[in-house]
């Protein structure tokens, strides 16, 4: 679905660009803001700095100096990216909160694929963008969704131990003495001490196995006041709590769990109506403790739901999540709960392959940063754009439910909405922002 900006659009996108010139304060980057955001708004396959300065220009004799200039704002320039991501995520987020509250919050990471070895936090690892292992960076987002809407508000780079413990290197990429090695777990719950203090409508914290098998990420989770519905791994394990509470000695895995019910026990279950048809799986739902040895007797540990995916052409259930949600909830919230974080994957290829995310050649850790911040602050305004141009559908408004916490005290916010018909709500807005010619100046 296209979008063409109109002339009240336009006047919008100038107000939006006034904010944000009022974040960076300083003229010359409220201007440098301005020309390199409608680059990353054009229709350029580079979204680089040259080709961003080349289109901008009116003379090829102007672009050395202004390819200088774009340099100088994202890779030396000293403002801070996280005054720019808080303004442009309060600004997305008062938007899509118009339309139904804020549901989850979605922790993910993404690979940028890299030629050469200097670029600040490249190497060979895994990326799920490719796949496999491949030369690259890693960057770990944290995203906020409602029922309809979601947009990333913040970006860490991961810095493999290789770089963030070699002086040369850290001293080659400009890399800030307070910034030490971090697993993607630790840089995750970074990113929601920052969304708290900045007072982002909470959500229940999504995230795949590579988080949730973490007891510190989940028990961090839940010492900042959030709950959970992530990703475990087949292999763990947890005690199988009845409905009095109580519980045996021995300890299942939840693949042990799912065989033992066996096939009679999975329900199948919708939770998106898709553009061909329905997206459906079976599943099964038991209450559980975490079994791991975290210090604590077990009959202090917080009862949580162990939910078990079995997929058409699978031969077993194979994908299983842990959720710290009340024992009233139903199966189909569950559900309908863990696969809004798959809507982050359609979000990393929309800023990739429209907004440049991946297009960033620099090698200093500040640019990394710099050039994410703008481009989360571009796709910040179009999904706010997408908020207005599609309003709440009639089909989104009928009879909600609210979910309660395990702890007991309301979790606000998670609304599940029943669907009235069978319209397919648009999912996904493509960011087709013309340029303005000139480049808007602040």
């Amino acid at each position: 679905m296209g979008y063409v900006m109109d002339g009240a659009a336009q006047e919008r996108l100038q107000q939006y660009f006034d904010l944000m010139g009022g974040v960076l304060a300083e003229p010359r980057r409220r201007t440098s803001y301005a020309m390199y955001a409608m680059g990353l708004f054009g229709d350029g396959e580079r979204k680089s700095m040259e080709p961003i300065a080349a289109k901008a220009c009116g003379s090829t004799e102007d672009v050395d100096a202004l390819h200088q200039r774009l340099g100088h704002f994202i890779t030396d320039s000293k403002w801070s990216d996280q005054a720019v991501r808080r303004a442009a995520a309060r600004y997305a987020i008062d938007e899509m909160v118009k339309q139904g509250p804020v549901e989850a919050w979605i922790i993910d990471d993404t690979g940028f694929l890299k030629q050469g070895a200097h670029s600040v936090g490249v190497k060979r690892q895994y990326t799920g963008s490719a796949g496999k292992v491949a030369n690259c960076q890693v960057g770990v987002s944290l995203s906020v969704s409602t029922r309809t809407e979601h947009v990333p508000i913040d970006f860490e780079l991961y810095l493999p131990k290789e770089w963030a413990e070699d002086p040369g290197r850290r001293k080659e990429a400009r890399i800030p003495d307070q910034v030490q090695f971090a697993t993607k777990p630790e840089l995750a719950l970074k990113m929601a001490d920052r969304a708290l203090k900045g007072k982002v409508p909470k959500g229940v914290v999504l995230a795949d196995a590579g988080y949730g098998n973490n007891g510190a990420f989940r028990a961090g989770v839940r010492a900042r006041g959030l709950h959970y519905a992530v990703g475990i791994n087949s292999t763990a394990t947890v005690w199988v709590v009845d409905r009095a509470g109580s519980h045996g000695l021995v300890k299942w895995t939840p693949k042990e769990i799912a065989k033992e019910l066996g096939r009679k026990r999975f329900r199948r279950t919708t939770w998106r109506e898709g553009t061909s048809e329905r997206l459906s799986a079976r599943f099964a739902a038991r209450r559980v403790v975490v079994g791991h040895d975290d210090g604590h007797p077990t009959s202090e540990r917080e009862e949580q739901w162990l939910l078990m995916e079995w997929r058409d052409g699978e031969e077993e259930p194979a994908h299983f999540y842990l959720l710290t949600l009340a024992r009233e909830t139903s199966r189909k919230q569950m559900v309908r709960l863990v696969k809004e974080r798959y809507r982050t994957e359609r979000v990393y290829e929309d800023l990739k392959n429209e907004l440049g995310l991946d297009h960033f050649e620099g090698r200093r850790f500040s640019g990394w940063h710099h050039h994410i911040s703008v481009a989360l602050s571009c796709y910040a305004f179009i999904v706010a754009e997408k908020c207005r141009a599609f309003p709440p559908s009639e089909r989104w408004k009928g009879e909600t439910r609210s979910l309660e916490p395990a702890a007991g005290a309301p979790l606000r916010g998670l609304v599940h909405h029943v669907p009235l018909g069978n319209r397919a709500h648009p999912e996904h807005l493509a960011p087709s922002v013309p340029a303005l010619s000139p480049a808007p100046t602040l």
